[in-house]
């Protein structure tokens, strides 16, 4: 709850998120099939643990974390997983990380990031890299408090599924974009 009031901006949650909503996040993605996937925003790494619960071991993992203070949680708790990378920079420089690691593109991408408060050119480019870098059939997967950013988020994707938890604080929208 500190790193919410200190840095609003860049932590978008009073709570961590719930093993609900992680769950559908995931539902979704093919885990045999992938081999490349990002998470923006991992926070305290609710949804990681359970990415890495079902992701093949030899699936690279990229996990984008500014805030210096979760990354360093995320390494106590993930630093020994294989293929595991935690990156504490922005999403928006995701290319250069995947080339850094022998990857053009990315299977899918898993984000917690608060589009309501990013800065619009922040968002913007995070998406549009994002859409540039998904393999075809590739899968962006968000979640939002509320539905004020389905608009902006559709002018990158040619179709979103919209699914709601309930058991979050706040209840949350799932949001499965693809193109």
């Amino acid at each position: 709850m500190l790193q919410y009031v200190t840095k609003p901006r860049t932590v978008g949650a009073v709570m961590p998120s719930s093993k609900y909503l992680a769950r559908k996040m995931v539902e979704g993605i093919d885990f045999a099939a992938v081999q490349a996937i990002a998470e923006f925003g991992p926070g305290t790494g609710v949804l990681t643990r359970e990415i890495l619960l079902r992701r093949n071991p030899s699936t690279l993992l990229l996990l984008f974390e500014r805030n210096e203070n979760f990354c360093r949680e995320l390494q106590e708790k993930f630093g020994s997983e294989p293929n595991l990378h935690i990156i504490n920079d922005s999403a928006e420089n995701i290319a250069e990380h995947l080339a850094a690691h022998g990857f053009s593109h990315v299977d899918c991408v898993v984000s917690g990031l608060p589009f309501a408060s990013l800065p619009r050119q922040v968002a913007e480019n995070i998406l549009v890299n994002t859409v540039n870098l998904l393999k075809p059939g590739g899968k962006f997967i968000t979640f939002q408090y509320s539905l004020f950013k389905k608009d902006f988020i559709g002018r990158f994707f040619n179709k979103i599924n919209i699914q709601h938890e309930i058991r979050n604080i706040p209840p949350a929208y799932v949001l499965e974009c693809s193109n």
